[in-house]
């Protein structure tokens, strides 16, 4: 059976908790990484109907977009809905994790799947992370560069866009001398020794530095492994925040609204004046998305989708764009099929439940 780890490793695989926001808590928040698992249950929020649901359908483990713990707990006495929920499922031994603004980051996360909705063609990230990427590099023996290259590529090095197994090789000279209680690959102890070696440098994502290291230190010759890493200002292109894309023919405005309503399953949509009169390139953003509107304006999007917009920042629009704001819940209520998608990839035989439940706190009185 596969446990509560295996679940967090798939899920972490695509989004890795280092790329959460400062502010957030995404990972596993409560229950043993150990545990055996009878079924998950796929939730955009943690609440205490929801581990109740899981508990009736025989679910221990419950995977959701929000983190139920956003602070840390002082005490648990279920003063609150936060207590409640937690006490719960330690109660009830169900594990409760989160992917939250980590998956909002990445390539095929909830700013993609809201593109993939919406059908648009050439998406990329709205706004690119920086302070990302790394450089690694080592000095190889030239018998051993290729074996030591395609090592670090099995790690996860080496990608830069949509091009793979990205490297440069330089020869040069290295020289060192092995001193006593050493048992060097080439060389004798106590003299200087003079290689032919390959400088090789390849790039990597910063969550990926010690897996790539270990890797390294595997499939070198060398005793004493030499390495170098370089800190590079280079915007990963793929890991950022929000999405840009075009339809594959521009709409009438009116037309793609309805479009957006259909495909959200929305009862309204709070928007900006009609300032377009046909919708070509559509910016999006799961969640709470105002911060990257000059972002989208900049980009030339016609529209700008996402939720939680305040009422004087409906204003910065200035008739450039439009801003449709569809709801919070209803922008993320994908990231339950992309948990799916990723669970079943990688465990066919077993299944998965999706709530049955509406957790969104906002409801409209029509």
């Amino acid at each position: 059976m596969p446990t509560v780890k295996d679940i967090c490793k798939i899920i972490e695989k695509l989004a890795p908790t280092s790329y959460q926001e400062s502010y957030d808590n995404a990972g596993l928040l409560v229950g043993d990484a150990d545990m055996e698992l009878t079924g998950v249950l796929l939730s955009v929020d943690i609440t205490e109907e929801v581990v109740e649901e899981a508990i009736a359908n025989n679910a221990n483990m419950v995977v959701a977009h929000h983190p139920i713990i956003f602070k840390g707990l002082k005490r648990l006495t279920g003063r609150n809905y936060v207590e409640r929920t937690v006490i719960k499922a330690i109660q009830n031994n169900i594990a409760l994790y989160a992917s939250h603004t980590n998956l909002d980051s990445v390539q095929g996360g909830v700013n993609t799947k809201i593109s993939e909705m919406l059908g648009l063609q050439d998406i990329h990230m709205l706004s690119t992370k920086k302070d990302n990427l790394l450089k690694l590099v080592s000095f190889v023996p030239v018998s051993h560069v290729e074996t030591v290259n395609k090592a670090l590529f099995s790690a996860g090095c080496g990608h830069i866009g949509n091009y793979d197994k990205c490297s440069f090789n330089t020869k040069g000279l290295g020289t060192f001398r092995a001193l006593d209680g050493t048992t060097p690959y080439v060389g004798k102890q106590n003299e200087l020794h003079k290689e032919e070696e390959i400088r090789t440098e390849t790039i990597l994502p910063r969550h990926l530095l010690s897996q790539a290291i270990a890797t390294l230190k595997t499939a070198h010759p060398y005793e004493e492994v030499a390495y170098d890493i370089y800190e590079l200002e280079n915007e990963d292109p793929s890991v950022g925040i929000g999405c840009i894309g075009k339809l594959r023919e521009s709409m009438p405005t009116k037309d793609f609204l309805e479009f957006v309503k259909d495909t959200f399953n929305l009862k309204v949509i709070r928007h900006t004046p009609l300032c377009k009169d046909k919708i070509s390139t559509v910016a999006v953003c799961g969640g709470s998305g105002s911060f990257l509107l000059e972002n989208a304006k900049r980009a030339n999007a016609d529209i700008f989708i996402t939720g939680d917009f305040k009422y004087h920042d409906f204003f910065d629009a200035d008739r450039q764009i439009i801003i449709a704001d569809i709801g919070h819940y209803e922008s993320e209520r994908c990231s339950m099929e992309i948990f799916n998608e990723l669970i079943t990839e990688n465990l066919p035989n077993f299944a998965t439940t999706f709530t049955k439940l509406d957790t969104n706190p906002i409801n409209y009185f029509l």
